[in-house]
């Protein structure tokens, strides 16, 4: 049974030779504990990273509100709304927001955190824009394109040029890019997919963790990063072929495996998630090739609000 505050230690502890005088032996010094990070799982592929008293978000989307995505009536003029309540009673303070792609699940709580917390939004050039159109002073925003290296003390931060999952129609719902600053954005519609990135954070002294917003990649990009744990997105089709085994082979086959965006993510967080009649046999199909792909791997199905230290 998986141990949902302990799931896994870190991969390395780290030690150092003690300095002594030349005329003595030199001693091992005590090798260093690892050091542990907390995570939460905020529904789709929204976590909080917790370690050495700083804060971390990634893709915190917690309004939830619908769209009517999952009642089959999908409403593109939904207005953006924001729980104001619900983002308060869980974000903490953060001092960094990741954001993979600025579609509404994933990117329309974001300007509110950074306008009330000052956190610092990582994201593409269109998460740069809506942002400034939200709001966000440019001075709390960084735009990235991958391949850079962040260090932000307790923890850094390499980001990974990605790709977006693809739908039944090799498609995905609001394509393109913002390359200006528009109007404050009102509609989901007016949140659109922006490209794709995905993370690596890795704490000091801790563990590598991979974050995907999107089921699918360049494997290219993946090479040698090799997370002790990644969060792994539901592929939301079949479209992109092989997906888990070549996913899970270019990242090294991770200790832990999280799958995640496959949750029903306009209806409250309350355990346990729901899991949409659609995407069930998707999230079962999933796990099977998990398995299957690296069977050493722990499999850990997280809960909302849950604390997982790895």
């Amino acid at each position: 049974m998986i141990d949902r505050r302990n799931v896994m230690k870190a991969a390395v502890a780290g030690a150092a030779a003690a300095a002594v005088p030349a005329v003595s032996p030199a001693a091992a010094a005590p090798a260093k504990a690892p050091v542990k990070a907390t995570f939460r799982w905020f529904g789709t592929t929204g976590w909080r990273l917790d370690a050495a008293g700083q804060t971390l978000l990634v893709d915190p989307y917690l309004s939830r509100f619908t769209t009517g995505l999952f009642a089959g009536a999908f409403n593109a003029a939904t207005q953006i709304t924001v729980d104001a309540e619900a983002i308060a009673t869980r974000v903490g303070r953060p001092e960094t927001v990741l954001v993979t792609h600025t579609h509404w699940d994933h990117f329309a709580d974001v300007p509110h955190i950074a306008r009330t917390t000052g956190a610092r939004v990582v994201g593409t050039l269109t998460a740069y824009h809506l942002a400034l159109a939200a709001g966000v002073p440019s001075g709390q925003l960084s735009p990235v394109k991958g391949g850079e290296l962040f260090d932000f003390g307790a923890y850094s931060v390499e980001i990974v040029a990605s790709l977006h999952s693809r739908n039944a129609a090799y498609s995905m719902a609001f394509p393109g890019v913002r390359l200006a600053t528009p109007p404050a954005p009102a509609t989901i519609a007016d949140l659109p997919e922006g490209d794709t990135l995905a993370y690596q954070v890795t704490v000091a002294g801790g563990p590598k963790v991979f974050f995907m917003g999107g089921s699918d990649f360049v494997e290219r990009n993946l090479s040698g990063l090799e997370p002790d744990v990644a969060m792994v997105a539901m592929p939301s089709s079949g479209s992109t072929k092989d997906y888990v085994p070549r996913l899970l082979e270019a990242l090294g086959r991770p200790k832990v495996v999280v799958p995640v965006h496959w949750d029903n993510f306009e209806t409250p967080l309350r355990n346990p998630p729901p899991v949409a009649p659609a995407d069930k046999p998707r999230l079962e199909t999933m796990l099977a090739a998990i398995r299957s792909a690296s069977p050493r791997s722990t499999v850990l199905l997280p809960a909302y609000d849950t604390p997982y230290t790895f």
